[in-house]
């Protein structure tokens, strides 16, 4: 019995998998964790500063006394009641015409019963905030939207307590004159816009979309149903969510803030809240910035993964007709270009905390420039890549279970410092390359050319990595540095791909196991500090066949039960000494703890020796790679990305 002492330390580097992580050092079970209360009527203006990638990208969501009053009985308003063909007011500031009434003045007004083919229209000269008071009503608006704001400083949208609110509108629109195209929405507003209060609204958007501001849209509370043809929120120069129970159903985006006009807003920042968003195209879609702190949210968009790009042709698939009228074709990134990502934005995508399941036909997570994850749970299951940002992405905490993917994490400047992250894909698990999103298969809407580069890099500096891919584990176009941290590779079975393909890989500290085919297995390199072994082993060993190796007196290095066929280990770890002995095993089985294929504990039943070798330097191999180019150095430099 050989005894496992070192998966002890191996697994000390699991290092403190709770150290690496100080908030997120206990993996939660809980993937959706209760999410804090929304402020009540009686909280006074808040201010939210969120940090995006870089200073000059913060985010700024201001909440005043108007936003975060729910109250729904204020002396001195007006009463608006609804029936059916007509409309009757009691107070002042509106005017009554036929089955529309005209909100010309601020004030708050209340607004109870079933409006059938009419409209609840604000246009106050003077630019002043108006407040309307939703206490049970049911409004229907065959060619128009049924609520419209044209003129109003503010409106502030209040769903009464235990009150039922639905809207509908008609499949066409009639518009005051043929150059016009607004309203676009069932509720419409040209300037801000507020939703709270603890009732429930339903809108029905049969023409276009559901909810729309043309300039600020904040939902502060409120149960909130949408259901759009197009697009099921959107908010032109923003979209900020506190709380609320919002589910969003659209045949296009589920949120849309898109000004690209001024770099300080076209942004959506969720705060709270619970959101269930099923979208035709994207799941949220920001023309600047997408900011996350809090919240629960389950995306599922183009269909979900089963509708990838890769299965362009099958019945039901979406991504063979007027998204990409050629498959095969590439087309070129735009802001018009279609897609069906989870979350999208065009410069940066923060996510700092909430519970995240995304179900995506295209990328996850996209970001045509940066990202950055410092906390959060996240399941993510996608057609395309996991996560992918054209420039970088940055990852310093979070719990992040990227369950399937074509690539998983994706972009020419990849950090790890910190976090816990579960990869699958069907391709390359982390894709370092440069150029515009260049992953996608037959011709994915937003396909580019990707490029090796000097500048390309991978930084691994903390956190707990565990890659499970078909393709290379890590496919780097560019150079690796590790410092720190745990990276697993269950890596490829073809000889065509390698658990590691490098241009250049520095370990100065941390653990690193990658093991697959040895036709084009590569180790980290002689600039390195510290030790790695590559052992090439005769035969390929089925798949849950352990490898185990250990020292001369017994004490374990390594016991790992992969979960392919393989025939390549690599293992870099500080418990490697220059001038020490190793001896190798193949089979056996252990009583040990297995975490991701890596025992710890027990005791090792030793299997065949299949030989012994001596540290001699930074990198010693052990064996020869079976296919691929001799001497298993990968690729030459210019190989496919």
């Amino acid at each position: 019995m050989k005894k496992i002492s070192t998966l002890g330390l191996a697994l000390t580097l699991i290092l403190t998998l709770a150290a690496c992580s100080s908030s997120n050092s206990v993996p939660n079970n809980t993937l959706f964790p209760s999410q804090p209360a929304g402020n009540s009527a009686s909280e006074p203006a808040t201010t939210t500063n969120v940090n995006q990638a870089s200073a000059s990208n913060a985010v700024s969501v201001e909440y005043d006394s108007d936003d975060l009053d729910s109250s729904s009985n204020i002396v001195g308003m007006s009463y608006i009641t609804l029936k059916d063909d007509s409309i009757t007011l009691d107070g002042s500031g509106a005017v009554v015409e036929e089955s529309t009434i005209t909100i010309t003045s601020s004030g708050t007004y209340s607004i109870s019963g079933t409006l059938k083919d009419g409209q609840i229209k604000i246009d106050t000269q003077d630019q002043e905030k108006v407040k309307l008071v939703l206490n049970g009503v049911d409004i229907t608006y065959s060619t128009s939207a049924p609520i419209y704001i044209v003129n109003a400083e503010k409106t502030v949208i209040t769903l009464a307590g235990g009150t039922d609110n639905r809207i509908t509108d008609g499949d066409s629109y009639v518009f005051e004159d043929a150059a016009s195209d607004e309203p676009s929405a069932a509720i419409f507003s040209h300037d801000d816009l507020t939703i709270n209060g603890t009732g429930s609204l339903t809108v029905k958007a049969n023409y276009n979309n559901g909810i729309q501001s043309k300039d600020d849209l904040n939902v502060v509370s409120g149960d909130i149903n949408i259901s759009a043809i197009n697009d099921g929120i959107k908010g032109c120069d923003s979209i900020a969510i506190r709380d609320g129970n919002i589910m969003v159903n659209a045949g296009g985006d589920g949120l849309q803030s898109n000004n690209n006009d001024d770099p300080e807003r076209g942004y959506i920042a969720i705060e709270g809240g619970t959101l269930d968003i099923t979208a035709g195209l994207d799941g949220m879609q920001a023309e600047t910035n997408l900011v996350i702190s809090s919240g629960k949210i389950t995306i599922s968009s183009g269909g979900g993964s089963v509708n990838s790009s890769s299965d362009i042709g099958n019945p039901g698939n979406t991504w063979g007709d007027w998204r990409n009228p050629m498959p095969g074709t590439a087309t070129t990134t735009s802001d018009t270009s279609p897609s069906a990502k989870g979350l999208k934005a065009e410069i940066n995508i923060s996510i700092s905390g909430g519970a995240i399941v995304i179900d995506s036909s295209d990328d996850s997570i996209h970001s045509n420039d940066n990202i950055v994850i410092s906390g959060g749970n996240m399941l993510l299951t996608s057609g395309d890549d996991g996560i992918h940002a054209d420039s970088t992405v940055e990852i310093n905490g979070g719990e992040i279970d990227l369950a399937k993917s074509y690539e998983g994490i994706e972009s020419a400047i990849i950090t790890i410092n910190d976090g816990n992250i579960h990869l699958v894909s069907s391709d390359d698990g982390i894709n370092i390359v440069g150029g515009v999103d260049g992953s996608a298969i037959m011709g994915r809407p937003g396909q580019g050319n990707f490029t090796s580069s000097s500048n390309n890099h991978l930084s691994i500096n903390g956190g707990y990595v565990y890659l499970d891919a078909n393709g290379d584990g890590m496919d780097v176009n560019g150079s690796v540095d590790m410092t720190a941290g745990v990276v697993i590779i269950n890596g490829p079975t073809a000889n065509d791909n390698g658990a590691l393909d490098h241009m250049g890989f520095k370990i100065t500290g941390g653990y690193l196991l990658a093991v697959g085919s040895s036709g084009m297995a590569q180790a980290p390199d002689t600039s390195s500090t510290q030790h790695s072994v590559m052992y090439n082993v005769s035969s390929i060993q089925s798949a849950g066949t352990l490898f185990h190796i250990g020292t001369e007196s017994g004490e374990g290095v390594l016991t790992f039960v992969p979960t392919k066929t393989y025939q390549s280990i690599v293992l870099s770890s500080p418990e490697l000494k220059d001038g020490s002995t190793y001896l190798v095993y193949v089979g056996g089985n252990s009583t040990g703890t297995v975490t991701d294929g890596l025992y710890s504990g027990g005791s090792y039943t030793t299997g065949t020796q299949a030989t012994g070798f001596t540290i001699s330097g930074v990198v010693t191999t052990v064996g020869s790679p079976s296919g691929g180019f001799p001497g298993g150095g990968g690729f030459p430099t210019d190989r496919r990305q």
